[in-house]
């Protein structure tokens, strides 16, 4: 295989094509981009400024990828938008780069499948084999988790954080974080309980998601303050690395709240 690049294509003179490389019909490609070996543009894909494109990552028509991030304080500054490898992202998918604010850099990991029509705003981060689904929506400052699924239409809200094996469900406003295996539900999105479904997948033993379910249980209790019950977790499960992930999230400086079941559940 050789890198085909398709007449009809608008490729800038100092553009970074890695080897076998695929650029379809009516795709543009900025002066800065780099496009490493593999990556394949299906056609009418715009990708500038100054953005990486990881190894075997598939973009397909009508994405917008790397242009200038939709914030009122971005005065052109030289920020950038690295995306991982192996990482398909779907038709109408836009991606901007970060800000001044952010670090100036948006990040998204490998092997994630962005699906069609989601956002990726200004300085989020996002990891390892994460799935948008149809028409999500992530505003600025976003952070999500290895594994973590964001449902169809679901909003997440300005810096906000969504742990590792989270679920979101499908048309949630998420003004709030949601710890590690987490699912959540709601128009206005409450925690629902674990992620079990993704657990499973991921191959998490029966004995490991009982003692999530414990460990959930007694952080979402009446009794006591969240601190004083975050603290009581760590110490009965240590040893539990899982449980520990999410007690880390809890403790972490953050500039959004936790989100929480509903109350009475």
């Amino acid at each position: 295989m050789t890198t085909k690049i398709h007449p009809t294509a608008v490729i800038g003179k100092n553009t970074t094509i890695g080897r076998d490389v695929s650029i379809g019909p009516y795709c543009i490609v900025g002066d800065d981009v780099c496009l490493d070996d593999e990556v394949v543009l299906k056609s009418h894909v715009v990708v500038d400024g100054f953005t990486e494109i990881g190894t075997k990552t598939e973009i397909y028509p009508f994405a917008s990828i790397g242009l200038p991030p939709q914030d009122m304080k971005y005065q052109g500054e030289a920020s950038r938008l690295v995306i991982g490898e192996r990482t398909i992202i779907r038709e109408y998918v836009t991606m901007n780069p970060g800000t001044e604010g952010g670090g100036l850099l948006t990040e998204v990991g490998n092997d994630c499948l962005i699906m069609i029509g989601a956002h990726v705003a200004h300085d989020c981060r996002i990891g390892d084999f994460v799935i948008l689904v149809n028409n999500a929506t992530l505003g600025g400052h976003v952070v999500i988790g290895d594994y973590a699924i964001i449902g169809g239409l679901a909003a997440i809200h300005q810096f906000v954080r969504i742990g590792p094996h989270a679920m979101v469900g499908g048309m949630s406003g998420v003004e709030n974080e949601v710890i590690p295996y987490g699912s959540t539900i709601g128009e206005r999105a409450r925690l629902s309980g674990l992620n079990v479904v993704g657990l499973r997948r991921r191959k998490f033993s029966k004995e490991g998601v009982h003692q999530l379910r414990a460990a959930y249980r007694m952080l979402f209790a009446e009794e006591g303050t969240l601190n004083e019950r975050i603290e009581d977790v760590a110490g009965m499960f240590s040893s539990h690395a899982a449980v520990m992930d999410i007690v880390e999230f809890m403790r972490a400086e953050s500039q959004r709240g936790l989100t929480q079941p509903k109350l009475g559940k």
